[in-house]
């Protein structure tokens, strides 16, 4: 995967997503095609996801007309319809409509101790081929809070911090009520968060007041305090770290009420494998810096924490470790490689 930088000079919104807009054109317009191309082929059919991108934009005006009038510029700068931009930020809420699939998507842990800045780590899983290129997004929220932020083309937010020393992980979940009424898109929530919180619990409080259809856990990091909260039709629900300091999430539900209608197939997926996987790392990652962890997370390459890619099964079941990224919120920032852990620990992080 290829990444680009870009600092948004503006904070007006309008303007923020026609110079994004405008900048990466071609990329959008490309994403935007492979989207609409998988949804097809994963069996959603054109109106399902025409209308439930239009409902998730709508709920996004809503909840935040500032992120709503981003992506009109965005779509206006790029110089597409709004409808080829609203797919991709929505396109969590689209894939609601499929059947879970039997794998699941990214691995984060956090070891955040007090007294010291929080370590983070968390790889990227996705289609490959729905992500040849990403965008590394920096500027000044509505709020004023300066943020940098890792992003799919044509969608707002996904990991990333700001500068009041708030850093959010994402991964995504699966649940029985998933699909069900509309929502704001998951991906606008992170964005939001990341732009305006300057505490775990104002993080909580907007992910709260954002109804959703599709359902996802933002991993949200402060010195001393790192959750998981994890977002579902059904409710929203806060895991605290542990007495230890670390917090590790990866596709399934945590919390005891959500996971009873969990419904990532867990006998298939690696999901819980992960989860264990890095529970028994713990003593040897806390304190390395982040090549050393990526190094030790890698297990030499055999680790289940990288993803590759299945050539036997369809292209909607096969997954690749596409980004390891690290945030350092006392710093105002990030640690990345565009590759897997292996790939990161060999030829070392890029900071921005």
């Amino acid at each position: 995967m290829r990444l680009h930088e870009h600092h948004a000079a503006s904070v007006r919104p309008g303007d923020r997503g026609r110079a994004i807009g405008a900048a990466f054109a071609e990329q959008i317009r490309l994403v935007s095609r492979l989207y609409g191309e998988f949804f097809a082929t994963a069996g959603v059919g054109a109106d399902t996801v025409a209308s439930v991108a239009a409902d998730s934009q709508a709920a996004l005006a809503r909840w935040s007309p500032e992120l709503a009038a981003e992506l009109e510029g965005i779509a206006e700068g790029a110089g597409l319809p709004l409808a080829a931009v609203t797919l991709l930020d929505g396109r969590t809420e689209i894939m609601a409509h499929l059947p879970p699939s039997a794998e699941g998507e990214c691995s984060t842990m956090v070891f955040n101790p007090g007294g010291v800045a929080p370590q983070t780590m968390q790889t990227w899983d996705w289609h490959e081929e729905l992500a040849p290129e990403g965008l590394l997004l920096s500027g000044r929220g509505s709020s004023g809070l300066r943020f940098k932020l890792f992003t799919e083309f044509g969608v707002l937010g996904k990991i990333g911090l700001n500068e009041a020393g708030l850093g959010v992980h994402f991964n995504i979940l699966s649940h029985a009520s998933d699909g069900s009424g509309t929502g704001v898109p998951v991906h606008a929530i992170a964005r939001r968060v990341i732009e305006e919180a300057t505490s775990v619990e104002e993080a909580i409080a907007l992910a709260r007041s954002a109804p959703v259809s599709a359902s996802t856990v933002l991993t949200v990091v402060a010195r001393g305090r790192s959750v998981s909260i994890e977002l579902s039709p059904r409710r929203t629900a806060v895991i605290e770290q542990g007495a230890d300091g670390w917090l590790l999430h990866t596709n399934h539900f945590l919390d005891a009420e959500l996971s009873g209608e969990d419904t990532i197939p867990v006998v298939e997926s690696s999901t819980e494998l992960r989860l264990d996987y890095l529970a028994g790392l713990r003593d040897r990652l806390a304190g390395q810096e982040p090549a050393e962890r990526a190094k030790i997370v890698s297990g030499k390459g055999a680790a289940p924490v990288i993803m590759r890619p299945d050539t036997t099964l369809p292209v909607t079941e096969q997954w690749r470790t596409l980004l390891t990224i690290a945030l350092h919120t006392a710093e105002f920032s990030m640690s990345y490689f565009p590759g897997d852990p292996q790939e990161a620990g060999d030829n070392g992080f890029l900071v921005c």
